[in-house]
């Protein structure tokens, strides 16, 4: 499978990391408009993830890697402009943010890619498959918006707790800092998302329960959610608190998400009963690891933590998603 990746922001240029050396996908170009001279830096040095295990160096629009691996750089600023069709491109994943919209992400379609896979939720008229809930039924010419960070840890949670009834979920995502926020109190549409993001608690409203009824209809008015974004660079707690149709306990709750680990969503929820803190999920590939330690119910009410990387969680599902295209099974 042959896949390109524009927009090389965290996402892009993780995925990157990811797919390099991937056995059965190869990657044949990199596309962004930020200096070339910059972004080698950028895949070098990762505040986050450290220092790229391999060499790299530009030369004449090419990333140069080991074992004589050579990845074109392109710099165009519209998807009209970038030559998907000469260089027998099989899937672009989206990751500029810009291109989000059904109309413009069919332009790689137009310019000669066969797939689109956003980095993100996409609008309306974008079909939304979340990697181990809902990704079966795709057809060649598909743009798919794989949710995001949020979404992908929410979902799985919510489809396995629907075994025993929901009446209603409170959501509250405690999420790292994003480029979204400003370093220094700086103006912004969103006041909040205007503060200094390293020295404050700040509350953002988000869309996820949108999101959640989509995907899931039966909850439709029974979800709500914020995220809450904390002084730290990379990581992510949910914290649900769900009240259930019937009276649980919190071992049988446990028992559940133990056995979903084990069986039907492995590789995607994770069971912990280890005493984590955030910088303990850095890495990780699930799309939620539940926390067993921080179950609690009182009557029919629960409370439910999960933790995740906000950044290589995702990306795990979207690289599941090219190695499903490559299999066949779509």
């Amino acid at each position: 499978m042959r896949v390109a990746i524009n927009g090389m922001g965290r996402i892009g240029r993780l995925l990157f990391r990811k797919l390099v050396d991937h056995p059965q996908i190869e990657l044949v170009a990199v596309n962004d408009i930020m200096p070339a001279e910059n972004l080698v830096y950028l895949l070098k040095y990762d505040s986050i993830y450290g220092t790229f295990d391999k060499s790299i160096t530009l030369e004449q629009g090419h990333l140069n890697l080991p074992g004589n691996k050579k990845i074109p750089v392109l710099q165009a600023d519209h998807p009209s402009a970038l030559p998907w069709r000469d260089m027998q491109v099989d899937v672009v994943l989206e990751c500029s943010g810009r291109f989000t919209k059904k109309a413009l992400a069919e332009l790689h379609l137009k310019s000669g890619a066969k797939k689109v896979l956003l980095s993100t939720t996409g609008s309306d008229d974008i079909p939304l498959k979340i990697f181990g809930f809902n990704q079966n039924g795709q057809t060649p010419g598909d743009i798919i918006s794989p949710g995001g960070c949020m979404t992908n840890c929410s979902v799985h949670i919510l489809y396995i707790l629907q075994a025993i009834g929901i009446r209603s979920a409170q959501l509250n995502i405690l999420h790292s800092y994003t480029s979204r926020q400003e370093l220094v109190d700086a103006p912004h549409p969103h006041f909040r998302r205007g503060r200094a993001a390293s020295e404050s608690i700040i509350p953002v409203e988000i869309d996820l329960h949108l999101s959640i009824e989509r995907l899931m209809p039966g909850l439709k008015g029974r979800v709500a959610a914020v995220s809450t974004r904390v002084p730290v660079a990379n990581g992510a707690m949910a914290d649900f608190s769900v009240v259930m149709n019937d009276e649980i306990s919190a071992k049988e709750i446990n028992n559940m998400f133990k056995k979903a680990a084990e069986q039907e969503f492995k590789g995607i929820v994770g069971y912990t009963e280890d005493p984590l803190v955030s910088l303990d999920i850095k890495g990780n590939t699930h799309s939620c690891l539940i926390d067993g330690t921080l179950t609690s119910v009182v009557g029919n009410h629960l409370k439910l933590i999960a933790w995740f990387d906000n950044e290589y969680g995702f990306t795990s599902r979207m690289v599941d998603w090219l190695e499903y295209w490559q299999s066949g099974k779509a």
